[in-house]
């Protein structure tokens, strides 16, 4: 092993993936850790970054980016192929030589090759994604060993993180023998908008193919309204062919389009809607808030815990009732005080905490992996 870098100066191996708002969350990370004064390595594994990400990563001034093409666990051939990933990271760790890294994608040290210090962030995962859609099917075999491998993943971190206290009591009741620290995420708020811009319409954004996301309850909710609502965000799977686009007739659908847009539209849209029936946190809700939309969310306990007293609720799964709560903020004295109350409740989601939060975790991790090596 190389020399360790001082504590000043510390080396930390992020990894992230650029599906879905872990993109977003290790940037942030990434970005706050190197303000710090760390050295940061980020391995990107999946699909490879865009050209939109790659500029976002560029204008993170002394990050080190590698994309080795491993697979996630969802998207690998199999189980097997998640095995050999595994040690194909060992391996990068091997070669970065880190004082700590910071898992994003569990499975991935399944192998127990990893030799630093590490952390595991529980973003979300395959099995709590199946027992919260699906809790009266049985797990298929193949999806029961990608699991197994996050279990072992898991188990070989000093700690693992979770985004919220719903989440983490999921992770609990999932893994037993896992015990997450709750480390909030959070992002940035945007610049405070100038003038006086008119507010209008609906928005929502996401993995509109991902059925934990309710994309088809807002479909069948747009039918019952006489207004549209947009929607942003790619619909068919990763790898996936073009026939296995998700139909969402109702919607007004702009696909995957970047973060600017977003911004841009969650600055002139009046509303945002979340119909997720799976969320253990979500980055898309907080940025609607800090952007000073009125918040209409379904009635799970994440969306509870975060945002209750903030936002207008619904019954997962119900458009009527989705529709209704919509046409219920048709009143712009009622949609703006509730925008005020989200935005308010957006501030202790901030990323200072995020990143503060983390960094005195991988202390910790840090002083007792020197502990247990003393003794």
């Amino acid at each position: 092993m190389s020399a360790r870098l001082s504590p000043r100066r510390r080396r930390v191996l992020l990894t992230a993936d650029a599906v879905g708002g872990v993109w977003a969350y290790a940037l942030d990370l990434a970005r706050g850790l190197i303000r710090a004064g760390c050295e940061v390595h980020l391995l990107v594994l999946g699909p490879a970054p865009d050209v939109d990400q790659m500029a976002q990563a560029r204008a993170c001034p002394g990050l080190r980016l590698k994309a080795p093409a491993l697979p996630l666990e969802w998207m690998a051939t199999s189980a097997e192929a998640i095995d050999d990933a595994s040690r194909a990271l060992a391996g990068l760790v091997r070669d970065i030589d880190p004082d700590i890294v910071h898992l994003s994608n569990p499975a991935l040290a399944c192998s127990g090759e990893i030799e630093a210090p590490l952390v595991a962030v529980l973003h979300s995962c395959m099995a709590t994604w199946w027992t919260t859609l699906r809790p009266a099917t049985p797990m298929p075999a193949d999806l029961h060993q990608r699991c197994d491998r996050i279990r072992r993943g898991l188990a070989t971190a000093e700690a693992v993180i979770a985004p919220s206290r719903s989440f983490a009591a999921l992770a609990r009741a999932t893994y037993p023998a896992v015990d997450p620290f709750v480390v909030r995420n959070g992002r940035a708020a945007p610049p405070a908008a100038t003038g006086n811009a008119e507010r209008s319409g609906v928005f929502a954004a996401g993995r509109l193919w991902d059925e934990a996301k309710g994309a088809a309850v807002l479909d069948a909710a747009a039918a019952r309204l006489d207004r549209k609502i947009t929607a942003a965000g790619p619909l068919r799977t990763p790898g996936a062919p073009a026939s296995g686009s998700i139909e969402l007739p109702h919607l007004h659908l702009l696909g995957a389009i970047g973060p600017e847009e977003v911004r841009r539209r969650l600055a002139r849209s009046a509303v945002y809607v979340s119909a997720a029936r799976y969320e253990p946190f979500g980055l898309g809700v907080l940025e609607a808030a800090q952007a000073g939309c009125a918040l209409v969310l379904s009635d799970i306990p994440t969306h509870r815990e975060l945002w209750n007293g903030a936002a207008s609720f619904f019954p997962p799964d119900d458009a009527a009732a989705l529709a209704a709560t919509i046409t219920s903020l048709d009143r712009h004295d009622q949609r703006e005080a509730l925008a005020t109350a989200a935005r308010m409740r957006a501030a202790r989601y901030d990323v200072g905490s995020m990143i503060a939060g983390t960094a005195a975790l991988h202390d910790w991790v840090l002083a007792y992996h020197a502990r247990r090596g003393a003794a």
